[in-house]
């Protein structure tokens, strides 16, 4: 499933007029009795592609039946939904619920725009991934609840591996790389396509590494791209890059490398399960070739640390149907409906417990894996203007790639990376 994970550039900028709407806590001094909440219409926001039509209608219907509610699911794009939902939950009725994306959350959270579910985290998420909740909590408090997330995994062509005469794929990072040397030697197929400028797979790496991409100094937040653990991130990321013949100063669309693949004289890229369609699309006679793994770290038993995409469910403070939206939530992220997502759109559940749902999905199964071990961009708000354009982590890395230390690759951009982290602080 092809969808747009947004980056929350300029998110906190945006939201100083949500705090000033403040929650209404109890659906107009409503509670559910013998009628249920009858006459009452939840408006939930879901973003384009993540519900399918089939789990929404299931839910609504059991909502229906349990709450005696309607739920009324309205449909958004990713296009301009920052600016969008800040307008919205600025306003008398926001919608009652609504999916965000999980880097966005904390900005949401700081402005006050979104409702504590403590209460909820108690009753029902004793067994959500802790990786996955992670951007749900913004200072220790509950504002979300994890509801799925996609991860990358190494997309590889069964022929050309074959080929090169391996048999098995590999479970650790020095097989791998093994494995792509021979490539190297034994085929006329670059081993690996990586351009130098996919960044969220270094943030995997310095994820598995321990690492952080900041730190905090003072009251204030400040690049730490010149810690080891980064730094080792970046060498990781070099030693596999070397062997591609991807421009070191692009990213993974310039080109799409699912269409560098679809030739056939790939041996294996990095990316999201739903790029193979790109490659299908590109070259048919390909998706036979198409095999999938879990990118492998240092050790069999512990997957390489993958950037964690995906989006949570929020209620808004100042909706006036917090319990009616609790309950909603309550079956939402129940294991029923949790299973059939995963099911049918092929993503990772909020419960190591539901990924059997997976089952028959290769990519899927091949991501599953490394989420538990997964992670994010820094969950805090002054994150998102160092995502614009010109990126810093991407010149970082292309300076590595091109002959500098990690350490004076980070000198070279550590003034414009804090100058960002500033603007939102």
């Amino acid at each position: 499933m092809k969808r747009k994970l947004i980056a929350a550039i300029g998110v906190a900028g945006m939201l100083f007029s949500v705090a000033a709407c403040g929650g209404d806590d109890g659906d107009d001094g409503k509670k559910a009795g013998a009628d249920g909440y009858a006459g009452e219409t939840l408006t939930v926001w879901v973003m384009d592609g993540s519900s399918p039509d089939q789990w929404q209608k299931d839910l609504g219907a059991e909502f229906e039946k349990k709450t005696k509610a309607k739920v009324k699911f309205e449909v958004q794009q990713w296009n301009g939904i920052q600016q969008k939902l800040t307008t919205a939950l600025s306003e008398e009725n926001p919608p009652d619920v609504f999916e965000i994306g999980n880097t966005q959350t904390p900005a949401y959270a700081k402005t006050g725009g979104l409702a504590d579910l403590a209460d909820l985290k108690s009753e029902i998420g004793g067994e959500w991934t802790e990786s996955l909740n992670n951007s749900s909590v913004f200072e220790g408090k509950q504002y979300a609840a994890p509801w799925y997330f996609a991860n990358r995994v190494v997309l590889y062509n069964k022929k050309v591996w074959a080929d090169a005469g391996i048999k098995d794929t590999p479970k650790t990072r020095d097989e791998f790389y093994d494995a792509l040397k021979t490539i190297g030697e034994k085929t006329d197929a670059e081993p690996i396509y990586l351009p130098g400028q996919n960044w969220y797979h270094f943030v995997g790496l310095v994820i598995g590494e321990g690492g952080e991409l900041v730190k905090k100094d003072g009251d204030k937040y400040v690049s730490n791209l010149d810690d080891p653990k980064v730094a080792a991130a970046a060498e990781t990321y070099k030693k596999f890059q070397a062997l591609s013949k991807a421009p070191k100063d692009k990213d993974e669309a310039t080109p799409q490398q699912g269409e560098v693949f679809a030739k056939g004289k790939t041996g294996s890229f990095i990316g999201m399960g739903w790029e193979a369609g790109i490659a299908i699309k590109a070259n048919p006679a390909i998706e036979k070739e198409i095999g999938y793994f879990t990118i492998p770290g240092v050790t069999a038993d512990k997957p390489e640390g993958v950037f964690l995409g995906g989006s949570n469910l929020a209620v808004a403070a100042g909706s006036k149907k917090q319990d009616l939206a609790k309950e909603f939530l309550k079956l939402a992220l129940s294991d029923k409906y949790e299973g059939q997502l995963a099911k049918l759109n092929g993503v990772i559940p909020n419960k190591e417990s539901l990924q059997s749902n997976l089952k028959g999905n290769a990519p899927a199964e091949a991501a599953a894996p490394a989420a538990a071990v997964g992670g994010t961009t820094p969950l805090i708000p002054e994150w998102a203007a160092v995502e614009n354009a010109p990126n810093p982590i991407k010149t970082y890395l292309t300076a590595v790639l091109n002959g500098k230390s990690p350490a004076e690759a980070a000198g070279q951009v550590e003034g414009e990376f804090n100058k960002r982290l500033a603007q939102q602080q």
